[in-house]
């Protein structure tokens, strides 16, 4: 079967072509990876590029990249360098036009086997926000073998995700001339100090529209407008929650809380707001030490223990409701999942053997999965249009990913999102929060425009 871009995907694909260095800002759905691959493939056919790195998420990397350049760049050989040492190195030494690793074998890539980069000169940053902050060690050991490469592709859908600040290590690891090379300059220049103690900065009034105007000619901006009319509704409905707040009182107010076969304490300000958000999903981790048989030597034990299982028993009335149509469901904490689990021994996570494949065909009825772990990439659109969010990111990125999971290029049904939100709680300053950054976001794309 051929498979054909769409005209806004045919433009994208010859801006990358045109270009060395480039982004392409594009909502989730649209399409990133066939863009990528058409313009790969007509520059190493045309002789303007031998090889291509590509670097993605790890799910990324193994599930989407080698499958989507079957429909979309079938003359290319691809190979995915996941998994032991000696199969990356083979990956590398093989004759691929195309080889996908994921970003956490960065340091050993560049340190340790730099020279398997040697006959590469093109690469590709699947979710570029993986490489948003100049100060990582990846970063920095990538920065050192950059120059191996002649073109550098960028791709993301969430350049502002959590601040203007992003944008600097996106934008230096792609082509060091939009934005500079130094971090503090960066900074000086658009930013001011509020707080030197604390490193904390605020945007001057004018950066975004002078940050956006300076990468505006490498940066190719997919309005949602090119492509909305071919995507289904999307409906994000709140679903509201109520439980007995004396904990949930008790934890804000004292860091501490009293049950009776356990206390739980968090340790400072930063440690409450994560306490308090598992107590709006009705349970709260507490830790146990006991000494060890080595003198000097303690154990620690990490355990949950529950209060309310208000947010559970909504969500057994909404999948009801719902006629348990196949349903994704994101979950935060590890002890969600148990519960999960022990409530519904059907679902399936991302890790059963055939996941993706038998959730598209419609095997499966609840699909459990973190925004970490599905957030990039996946394509779980073509059954099931229901989400579920049992608790949510702090992160605008992981947030719009996961949705994007199945409201995305080739759903055909409208898509229904729930946001499962315990009245009175920090559930609300987390959905505000979400808000907010969109808000930066949109205002970013407009200047783009």
């Amino acid at each position: 079967m051929a498979f054909k871009l769409r005209p806004y995907q045919d433009d994208a694909a010859d801006f990358l072509y045109s270009r060395d260095r480039a982004l392409i800002l594009a909502p989730v759905g649209a399409g990133k990876t066939a863009i990528t691959l058409t313009a790969m493939q007509a520059m190493i056919n045309d002789g303007h590029a031998k090889r291509f790195v590509v670097l993605a998420p790890k799910r990324v990397c193994t599930d989407v990249w080698k499958s989507e350049g079957l429909k979309w760049a079938a003359n290319l050989h691809i190979e995915v360098a996941i998994g032991v040492a000696d199969k990356r190195i083979n990956a590398f030494k093989s004759k691929a036009d195309v080889v996908v690793t994921n970003y956490d074998n960065l340091l050993w890539l560049c340190r340790e086997k730099a020279d398997l980069l040697n006959g590469f000169d093109g690469i590709v940053f699947d979710e570029l926000t993986r490489l948003k902050n100049p100060s990582g060690t990846r970063f920095k050991a990538l920065i050192k073998v950059i120059d191996k490469f002649k073109i550098r592709w960028g791709l993301t859908g969430s350049f502002t995700s959590n601040g203007l600040e992003d944008v600097f290590g996106q934008c230096k690891v792609v082509d060091q001339t939009l934005l500079g090379k130094s971090k503090g300059v960066f900074m000086e220049k658009y930013f001011i100090l509020m707080n030197r103690d604390y490193g904390e900065w605020a945007a001057r009034a004018d950066s975004l529209p002078k940050i956006m105007k300076e990468i505006k000619p490498a940066t190719y901006l997919l309005d949602a407008g090119d492509y909305s009319e071919l995507m289904p509704p999307l409906h994000t409905v709140e679903v509201r929650c109520q439980m007995n707040m004396k904990e949930y009182t008790t934890m804000k107010k004292d860091f501490m809380v009293a049950f009776p076969t356990a206390t739980a304490i968090a340790a400072n300000a930063a440690v409450v707001t994560g306490k308090l958000q598992q107590m709006s999903s009705g349970f709260v981790y507490h830790t146990t030490t006991t000494p060890s048989t080595t003198p000097g030597k303690f154990i620690s034990d990490t355990k949950a223990v529950w209060f309310s299982t208000h947010k559970f028993d909504r969500l057994e009335e909404l999948l009801a409701e719902n006629q348990r149509a196949s349903t994704m469901i994101f979950y935060t904490y590890k002890e969600e999942l148990a519960e999960l689990m022990r409530r519904y021994p059907h679902a399936q996570t991302l890790d059963d053997d055939n996941a993706v494949e038998r959730w598209n065909t419609g095997q499966i009825e609840l699909l459990l999965a973190h925004p970490k772990s599905a957030g990039h990439g996946l394509n779980l659109q073509h059954y099931a249009n229901t989400i579920v969010f049992l608790s949510l990111p702090w992160s605008l990125e992981l947030y719009e990913q996961a949705i994007g999971r199945i409201h995305r290029s080739g759903q055909k049904r409208e898509v229904w999102c729930y946001i499962m939100i315990t009245d009175k709680t920090v559930d609300d300053r987390i959905f505000s929060a979400l808000h907010d950054k969109r808000s930066l976001s949109d205002i970013a794309i407009q200047e783009l425009r």
